[in-house]
């Protein structure tokens, strides 16, 4: 295909799961294809690597690299694992250049510093966090810091809940599900699902260590479980999802302490649902106009304006025409959002409203096994 408008072609990697997580594990590993600029469609899928479970992909700053957490807790006895790959400029081919352990045992996020010096992990099922060094050839070193939280855990049942609700899940231990660096890279966040906090470190970008906040954490209602977040392109707004509460919240941001000050709070399911449903992932929009939130079980993607004081208004709830929705992503020119429907197999393309925000199902359908994650590279 030819780049669109002289632009360079653009390669999608998706992140699958190849052992059952909450459903399937029809994955082979990671797979690569390109994007069609103009349509949004994923062509040519195919598989890049082999390697188990890469449930959550991150791409290096330089774009020669890319990070896959292997999300088991196997790995040397009862760990999980990060493997690094080297990109292939030409042909977009994976190349495994080593793996090592994520510091705890399942490991559910990552994201690089924005150096390209450190990585960050968040292991979900040994509720844990750790700082890998990226040395110079890409490859990942040991850890050089490790932490994991204990005790403050929130009941099963979500206060935020709707109605009839059954969504239990993560509050027997502390789990750490994200973890990454604000917009200026001088504190480091991450949600823990089981203790309903967002914990907040000083980043010392020299040693990769991590030291808590003056306001080392901010609590969510009992048993509502913050899972992802995201910052606002101006770095003053921030923004969680709530697993098991099917919430958003809004936050102000301190980007001189890394403090957090609660604004607002709403559901992500339409008005008068009923029954359980599992939130997974937020998304903002490049020019920070809307917000977005993915909802398992109900199988919609919940849009939001944000107003000029950064409060959210509910827009719209559209259909991700798949089946739980582990994963959704905006394409880098904000055109297209891409939702990763983990039981059906499927990656599901839609048109987003640069003027209302609004999504519109392409009726493209990219069938690839129980996918979890997708990035862009140019």
């Amino acid at each position: 295909m030819a780049a669109a408008a002289g632009l360079k072609p653009l390669f999608a990697y998706v992140g699958t799961y190849t052992l059952p997580v909450d459903g399937s594990g029809n994955g082979k590993g990671i797979y690569v294809c390109e994007v069609d600029r103009g349509s949004g469609e994923l062509k040519q899928m195919k598989l890049a690597v082999e390697t188990v479970n890469p449930s959550w992909l991150s791409l290096h700053p330089s774009g020669k690299y890319l990070y896959a957490v292997n999300e088991v807790s196997t790995f040397e006895g009862n760990s999980g694992s990060v493997t690094s790959f080297a990109i292939d400029p030409q042909t977009r081919e994976l190349r495994t250049l080593n793996t090592v352990n994520s510091g705890g045992a399942g490991p559910a996020h990552m994201s690089v510093d924005a150096t390209g010096k450190f990585a960050f992990v968040a292991n979900y099922n040994g509720g844990s966090v750790a700082v890998l060094p990226i040395l110079g050839d890409g490859r990942l070193g040991p850890a050089c810091f490790e932490h994991k939280d204990a005790g403050s855990l929130g009941p099963k049942r979500a206060s935020n809940a709707p109605q009839g609700s059954f969504a239990i899940s993560g509050h027997d231990a502390p789990h750490a599900h994200m973890i990454q660096a604000d917009p200026r890279n001088h504190f480091v966040l991450y949600a823990d699902l089981g203790q309903d906090r967002i914990y907040v470190n000083r980043f010392d970008a020299d040693k990769g260590q991590l030291t808590p906040a003056a306001n080392p954490f901010v609590t969510f209602p009992p048993g509502d479980g913050p899972r992802h977040f995201v910052f606002h392109p101006n770095g003053r707004w921030f923004y969680s999802i709530q697993e098991e509460g099917s919430t958003i919240s809004f936050f102000g941001y301190d980007e001189q302490s890394g403090a957090l000050a609660h604004q607002q709070t709403l559901s992500t399911l339409p008005a008068g649902y009923e029954g359980t449903n599992f939130c997974s992932e937020i998304a903002i929009s490049h020019d920070g106009r809307f917000v977005y939130g993915v909802n398992r079980l109900h199988d919609s993607i919940a849009t939001f304006s944000i107003g000029t004081d950064g409060r959210l208004q509910h827009l719209d709830d559209t259909p991700t025409e798949g089946d739980y929705p582990r994963y959704i992503a905006l394409s880098p020119d904000g055109g297209f959002l891409y939702a990763c429907n983990q039981r059906s197999d499927v990656i599901t393309t839609f048109r987003v409203d640069a003027k209302g925000g609004r999504l519109l199902f392409t009726g493209k359908y990219s069938g690839v096994g129980s996918p979890a994650c997708i990035v862009f590279c140019g």
